[in-house]
């Protein structure tokens, strides 16, 4: 089930929140513990066994590093216990059949593939339930002894299956006392229908374009068609998990938890330093804390330094997916940011603005086609047709691609910067305007839903 679908709208989420507004406030977390189980399981209610586990596994270590507090080696090693128990989940369901794979291309050796369904969400929530026995280790957060408490965090539904990855210590004390007002039941609302229409009206239309370019034998491309290909897939990426993000922090809201925000309009920034803290940065507070810092961070010297930034770049891209793309799209990005730290420190800030906005774009885009295009074969192909190797710099094609989606790509690239946020707080607030508005995002939401053949969420593999 997603969040942008007609039975998701209007069956699940109205008995939802019907039933968690009647009961009383000690069985809040019950109900949406329930309510969190039967979203995930909707797809494949086989994969409820691993929330479980998971469950399990990190309320158990929790207790055992409460345990062995005055302990300090053994608490130590129950935080490595639970690090391997989850990694060693995520590894079988996501990368297991990726090195058996390559593995047998040795001579000499031959793994069978498991062949098994990635669990939905297993990236972001494993992650998730990770940082709660490392929280209540470094006393960051108290332990939690209620186990329902407990699991209505692992699996709390609004950011289960695509995050903010939410580290425990942030919630902690929501979980047991929230508002959950009317205020911020309305702003919730606000923001998630805001996400909605993100999702659906504007990710979804471009999204059409980039899978005919990419269905399209680069051969075929002309280097115009290739970037406008980049260009698609870039918006819609952002406006898609953008606007799933903002649908869970909606969805939060309307429970009465306080979600992190998880893009900050990256599109705007000036290095791709700053790419990567206004883009998924519930993915990058959370390397940087539980991985960057603890390695040592900046503090020990150059060296050390680079090798602290390649161990969190080659996990970032091997996090999105176990493909060889991914791992290079995050060895791209560091070498970016090696560079932008050690060698262009200083000349970024001098050359004017524009060329700042127009240098990171450009990194981040041709980074999009490593991203996108799993096979390297196809890559390499693509890579050619971006400067003119494949049907020349233009044709008749890509015309019809302009023709056809010009207007649709200026006004995303506009919606991707702050103009549109700042222009929907400057709107007067009259008490009518904004329910309107939100009502009618929601019926032109709904009306591209019905009939709806076209509905992907990008990130759902992850």
């Amino acid at each position: 089930m997603v969040f942008s679908s007609i039975a998701f709208l209007f069956f699940y989420l109205p008995i939802c929140i019907g039933v968690y507004r009647l009961v009383p406030l000690k069985l809040r977390n019950l109900v949406l513990l329930v309510f969190s189980l039967f979203f995930y399981g909707w797809g494949e209610p086989v994969y409820i066994i691993i929330m479980f586990i998971s469950i399990g596994i990190d309320y158990t270590h929790g207790m055992l590093v409460e345990k062995f507090r005055s302990e300090p080696k053994k608490a130590k090693a129950v935080v490595a216990s639970s690090v391997f128990c989850n990694l060693a989940l995520l590894f079988f369901f996501k990368y297991f059949d990726f090195f058996a794979a390559n593995l047998s291309r040795i001579p000499g050796i031959s793994i069978a593939t498991l062949g098994l369904e990635l669990p939905i969400g297993i990236s972001f929530y494993t992650f998730q339930t990770m940082s709660y026995t490392i929280d209540v280790y470094r006393q960051d957060a108290r332990v939690q002894k209620n186990i329902i408490t407990f699991g209505t965090y692992v699996t709390m539904f609004p950011q289960l299956i695509a995050g903010p990855i939410i580290n425990y210590k942030s919630v902690a004390e929501q979980l047991e006392y929230r508002d959950q007002g009317v205020e911020k039941f309305s702003s919730g609302v606000e923001i998630f229908v805001i996400g909605l229409c993100k999702k659906v009206l504007l990710a979804n239309s471009i999204g059409k374009l980039w899978d005919t370019i990419a269905a399209t034998e680069p051969a075929m491309l002309s280097a115009t068609s290739a970037w406008l290909g980049l260009l698609a897939f870039g918006l819609q990426i952002y406006f898609d998990f953008s606007g799933y993000s903002d649908m869970a922090i909606g969805l939060g809201r309307m429970f009465g938890f306080e979600l992190m925000k998880n893009f900050d309009h990256p599109y705007e920034s000036r290095s791709i330093s700053e790419f990567w803290r206004r883009w998924h940065i519930s993915l990058t507070n959370w390397f940087r804390e539980y991985v960057y810092i603890p390695l040592g961070g900046n503090r020990k010297g150059t060296g050390r330094t680079i090798f602290n930034l390649t161990v969190v770049w080659t996990l970032t891209g091997i996090w999105h997916g176990a493909s060889w793309n991914f791992l290079l799209w995050g060895i791209y990005f560091l070498i970016f940011i090696i560079l932008e730290r050690f060698v262009f420190r200083g000349i970024i800030q001098k050359i004017p603005i524009w060329m700042q906005h127009g240098y990171t774009l450009l990194v981040v885009f041709l980074g999009w086609g490593l991203f996108a295009i799993e096979n390297l074969g196809q890559l390499g192909q693509y890579g050619k047709a971006l400067f003119g190797a494949g049907a020349g710099l233009y044709n008749a094609q890509a015309g019809y691609y302009l023709r056809s989606y010009g207007l649709l790509l200026l006004i995303l690239a506009v919606s991707a910067t702050s103009l549109g946020k700042r222009c929907w707080k400057a709107m007067p607030r009259k008490q009518l305007v904004t329910p309107i508005l939100l009502l009618l995002g929601l019926i032109l939401c709904t009306a591209c839903l019905v009939d709806a053949t076209y509905n992907p969420f990008l990130y759902f593999r992850f």
